[in-house]
């Protein structure tokens, strides 16, 4: 996804607004503008933006925008969860607005008239969507840091989406929100970034297959603190580490490399490097033994060379077949210290507790291994139930220090969480962050006041402390606790919801009842079953999954693995067949709930809703709802 850089409002957005005056009364707008503020004033009188533009100008949208079809059904989800007047707008490469959603911008008809409007910087001048697509990092454009006059009163904050391969911006999310005078950070940057991420894993998802399984291999390598180039003959995808330890003459032999072997693959393995290796150790990249890889995306051993201008520096590179054909290869640069580190570290880097196998899953737990390697503040991001504690205290168990201290914040338990802070703050510096008990603060977003200011007073003294902390974006943020979460957002791994991580469903329901009732043996479930459990959007997430398998198993009286029939009556129903109004959605949504709360009895759920029987039961089958 992406770093973050933020925009602030500061100067003070009074002092911005009498300089962007200055500006359009042709005098210079002062010393206390930002050069690339004023600079980005100056393109767009260039580029001749009117500044009383009533709206943006309108182009031709793309037709089957794969990024749409990506993000759609995610911004879908998003919509809804929006609150305190925010909007939502996605924008492609060129940025053409191809959604929106709430709040809209000032100026245009309404939300979903947006689609198609020119929000670049030649039509509009300076926005965050603008700066976040030209920088590749996330931007904020506060009130009168924009040039048109009709966003004056706008706060934006927008996060670039990068194709999953190419490593190029396709594009940004942005959320809108009302101008708050004083506002040093937006309100919606963690949304923002939960978006972007859920959005980009939607495009790994769609990715082509030979691409995915080459970015697969290389995030593996990444994953495992490896430098690492990943290369097809046509681009490569270079980690910051290999970017530092290779010059430019070893990268372009790598490509000449893993060129040569595409081009010989039809006539049978390499003979080797088209420089001539100095050295040859066939060795395979590791792959995590809880990732079953088909046979057809096995890495194939190759050779191994010493880097001529590096000392003590060899790569190892690996072609990667894919159904049969060499699709690429990866390279993976090797030094005597890291040997002896990987074989040290091999096969301590699972997380115990935590189940998944799906690709989501894996790049989300990945990432956090990664982060949580280094005693500094993280940031767990995702809806309820999504298992944001539970990977928590498996982050916090692989540093091997002592127990954590664990913080609910939504229990309002006053006082916890400055004695930690001002604890960890009297610790000496000799002993380090290191030493201290860690802190995992659970649902963030329900911090008091007295909390979020030890917490950002602490942060200031000593940026690197041992916290771990849980958010579930769509709580409305006052500015510290926003300022807060965009501290921690430097750090932050965003957990995908359950929907879009269905092929752990049957792993889970084998890892969820750990001791089933007594006398009863565990559960199992059909291919039926599963099947609607897989079709179900899981709102709760894992949390509801748990809370439906505990369910059944208490109400079953049956032997044999457990029939559709037998799930609650809203996990029988199978998705609409039709595309539903917003009404319909909430009227199908109501009845389900009806049900679910009656036992599935239609008289005392007809009832509830205030209509007859005769009346539910044509509902139940104008929405496909009759046969469960």
């Amino acid at each position: 996804m992406t770093t973050t850089d933020d925009t602030p409002a500061d100067p003070a957005l009074s002092s911005l607004r009498r300089a962007r005056d200055r500006f359009f009364s042709g005098r210079p707008p002062g010393d206390g503008v930002p050069e690339d503020l004023a600079q980005a004033w100056r393109r767009a009188r260039f580029f001749g933006v009117p500044r009383d533009l009533a709206a943006p100008p309108r182009v031709r949208p793309p037709v089957d925008s794969p990024l749409l079809a990506a993000a759609r059904a995610v911004l879908d989800r998003t919509a809804p969860t929006l609150n305190g007047g925010m909007g939502l707008v996605l924008v492609d490469s060129r940025c053409r607005a191809l959604w929106s959603g709430g709040r809209r911008y000032a100026g245009t008809p309404a939300p979903d008239g947006m689609a198609g409007l020119d929000l670049s910087e030649k039509a509009v001048g300076h926005n965050s969507a603008a700066l976040a697509l030209r920088t590749g990092r996330r931007a904020e454009v506060h009130g009168p840091e924009h040039f048109l006059d009709l966003w004056q009163e706008v706060s934006a904050v927008s996060v670039p989406l990068y194709e999953p391969t190419a490593g190029r911006p396709a594009g940004a999310v942005t959320v809108v929100a009302p101008l708050g005078e004083g506002r040093t950070a937006h309100p919606g940057a963690a949304l923002a970034e939960a978006t972007a991420h859920a959005i980009e894993t939607e495009l790994l998802g769609r990715a082509r297959p030979p691409e995915r399984v080459l970015l697969d291999a290389y995030l593996r390598r990444r994953a495992e603190g490896a430098a690492v180039v990943a290369l097809d003959g046509s681009s490569r995808l270079i980690s910051p580490e290999a970017a530092r330890l290779l010059s430019h003459e070893t990268l372009a032999r790598l490509e000449r490399h893993a060129t040569a072997l595409l081009r010989d693959a039809g006539t049978g393995p390499a003979a080797g490097p088209a420089t001539g290796p100095e050295e040859h150790a066939p060795e395979e990249i590791a792959v995590p033994e809880e990732i079953p890889v088909p046979d057809s995306e096995i890495p194939v051993p190759e050779d191994e060379f010493a880097v001529p201008d590096g000392a003590g520096l060899t790569v190892r590179m690996t072609r990667l077949v894919h159904r049969g054909e060499v699709i690429g290869a990866v390279a993976t640069v090797c030094t005597a210290a890291r040997r002896a580190r990987s074989a040290e570290r091999r096969g301590h880097d699972r997380l115990p507790g935590l189940v998944g196998t799906s690709r989501p899953w894996r790049l989300t737990v990945s990432r956090a291994t990664e982060l949580a390697r280094a005693v500094e503040p993280l940031l767990l991001i995702g809806e309820p139930g999504v298992g944001k504690t539970a990977l928590a205290r498996a982050l916090l168990g692989l540093r091997g220090t002592a127990a954590p201290r664990v913080v609910d914040a939504a229990e309002q338990v006053p006082g916890e969480v400055p004695r930690w802070c001002q604890a960890l703050a009297e610790l000496p510096e000799s002993e380090g962050d290191g030493g201290a008990p860690a802190l995992l603060l659970r649902h963030a977003e329900r911090l008091g006041q007295s909390d979020v200011a030890a917490l950002l007073s602490l942060l200031a003294e000593r940026p690197a402390v041992p916290l771990v902390a849980t958010h579930t974006p769509g709580a409305p943020t006052g500015p510290c606790l926003s300022r807060l979460l965009d501290i921690l957002a430097a750090r932050s791994v965003t957990l995908p919801p359950l929907r879009e991580r269905v092929e752990d469903i049957p792993a889970l329901l084998a890892g969820l009842p750990r001791r089933p009732s007594p006398g009863r043996p565990p559960l199992t479930w059909s291919l039926d079953a599963r099947r609607a459990l897989e079709q179900h959007t899981w709102p709760g997430n894992v949390a509801e999954l748990a809370h439906v398998v505990r369910e059944v198993a208490d109400r079953r009286r049956a032997t044999g693995p457990v029939r559709r029939e037998e799930l609650p009556y809203g996990l029988r129903v199978p998705p609409a067949t039709r595309r539903l109004s917003g009404i319909e959605r909430a009227e199908r949504t109501a009845i389900l709930e009806a049900l679910r709360r009656h036992g599935d009895n239609k008289a005392r759920a007809a009832e509830s809703l205030g209509i007859g029987r005769a009346t539910l039961y044509r509902k139940l089958r104008a929405y496909g709802m009759d046969q469960a």
